[in-house]
């Protein structure tokens, strides 16, 4: 009897194996992947991973998503959002394995942008896009696809640039998650666990309306819950740490033996990253596995770059950030050792000053960091 159950198990483990490499072999052939990295320096010491977050409510091809996921959305009618880079977290995972440790970059940060001067970090996506789309049709090129291919490259490729000179590392890998990314992952995980500091009710805008403590939201929800800004004590940053939850909460669940063991789920995975993730083509998707391991199991602290102060830039208000400060830190964490960093400080400003100029100087990252449970629990943010 037992050895026929045993043997019914390494049956099915194998079967189970199987099917996940015929399931990843046939990703890799259809998961859209990018050249924006080709030239690009690489690092001597870990792997340094860009996560993008586009704000944009179009598919891949350039068009618009159906109505009934616009809906499902809370984005608007699919006219909002533009191409701008709402998410920009940058993370570095330790040459033989370690604590994987991650910075979010504030959208609103106010940076020099090679080419186009002093502007947000986020624009410069959506800039480069337009532009380069502009002078293809120039030269002639009518077909949307291509046209959507040429200028998410340059977009890409520029807001690789300019992360790259603010940070002052080398970016090994990026990946490029639309907006719909969040609502398909949270709906191919049965839901994802979060935890709030209190009752949030942001009708109006993103649509967040949850009480306080820990929930489990399904897809909509989810997107709602990375998306709220308004209403929150600390503005976008306090919505960057929410993405950092997310994340955390996410990661966990992926690595937990209810998905591995379970095909429906790792299928629906895999199908939501095809439509909705775009990867350079330095990686494969076995190997994208593989080093963003160091990211699940309780195994990553997200923290959050910090500002100097509020200003006006192009008109719109913008964070004054310090690049040598934040290069400082950001050495020191991923490559050596910072008391500051790994203890955090407040929030400068609270989010609320938009006077020109006024400087509030921060000493390290932005609020206190947001780390991944191993045992399935959710941090809590506001």
């Amino acid at each position: 009897m037992i050895r026929r159950t045993l043997a019914l198990v390494i049956v099915l483990v194998v079967a189970l194996a199987g099917y996940y490499v015929y399931l990843f072999t046939k990703m890799s052939g259809t998961m859209a992947s990018s050249h924006a990295l080709d030239g690009a320096s690489t690092s001597s010491n870990g792997t340094n991973v860009l996560l993008m977050g586009l704000d944009t409510r179009n598919d891949q091809n350039g068009q618009q998503l159906p109505a009934a996921i616009l809906s499902q959305l809370h984005a608007g009618d699919g006219e909002e959002g533009g191409y701008n880079t709402n998410t920009l977290i940058l993370i570095h995972i330790p040459a033989g394995g370690g604590k994987a440790q991650a910075f979010s970059i504030p959208r609103d940060d106010a940076v020099d942008v090679p080419g186009y001067g002093k502007m947000k970090i986020k624009e410069a996506y959506g800039n480069a896009k337009a532009d380069a789309e502009q002078a293809a049709r120039k030269q002639g090129v009518t077909n949307q696809h291509q046209l959507e291919t040429i200028g998410r490259e340059a977009g890409r490729k520029l807001e690789l640039e300019t992360v790259r000179n603010l940070t002052g590392v080398s970016i090994d890998h990026f990946a490029e998650v639309s907006l719909a990314g969040f609502y398909d992952l949270a709906n191919a995980l049965d839901g994802v666990k979060v935890c709030l500091n209190q009752a949030v009710d942001d009708s109006d805008y993103s649509g967040a309306v949850f009480p306080a403590g820990e929930q489990t939201l399904n897809g909509a929800q989810s997107l709602a819950f990375v998306r709220q800004r308004h209403g929150l004590p600390n503005g976008d940053l306090d919505r960057t740490h929410r993405q950092q939850a997310f994340l955390s909460s996410a990661s966990h669940n992926v690595r937990g033996l209810g998905t591995i063991l379970d095909p429906i789920k790792m299928t629906n995975m895999t199908d939501a990253a095809k439509r909705d993730v775009v990867i350079d083509d330095r990686w494969n998707v076995l190997s994208m596995a593989w080093e963003l391991r160091s990211l699940t199991g309780g195994n990553t602290v997200f923290q959050t770059l910090p500002i100097e102060g509020y200003y006006t830039v192009n008109g719109e208000d913008a964070n004054r950030v310090d690049p040598d400060t934040i290069r400082g830190i950001i050495q020191s964490t991923f490559y050596g050792t910072n008391s500051v960093a790994s203890a955090g400080s407040g929030s400068p400003g609270g989010g609320s000053d938009t006077g020109g100029g006024n400087e509030q100087s921060s000493q390290g990252p932005s609020g206190a960091p947001v780390k991944s449970n191993s045992d399935g629990g959710a941090p809590c943010v506001n």
